[in-house]
């Protein structure tokens, strides 16, 4: 057997959303998940697309980040984004 270095292996409470919208350009399938964790952020996962951030506020208005961590162009993003900014 291996030995491991841990940089840390904690458990924690989350509280997941699973949200299914119909944008104009694309199907949105979603788990949004708060935690204690990521300084007030919470995690996104594209569960259709197998993609995930960590987003807050600010990376909403972050130029082009919502396009980069989804692989989304700008209009499918803009909708994201909205959604978002709507519910967190």
């Amino acid at each position: 057997m291996t030995d491991r270095f841990f940089l840390y292996d904690d458990k924690a409470d989350t509280k997941t959303r699973f949200v299914s919208f119909m944008g104009e350009n694309q199907r949105f399938d979603l788990a949004i998940m708060q935690t204690d964790r990521y300084y007030g952020k919470q995690i996104v996962l594209d569960i259709q697309g197998s993609r995930f951030a960590i987003i807050g506020h600010d990376d909403l208005d972050e130029e082009g980040y919502i396009e980069h961590a989804f692989q989304l162009n700008e209009a499918e993003a803009d909708e994201l984004r909205a959604f978002l900014r709507e519910s967190m």
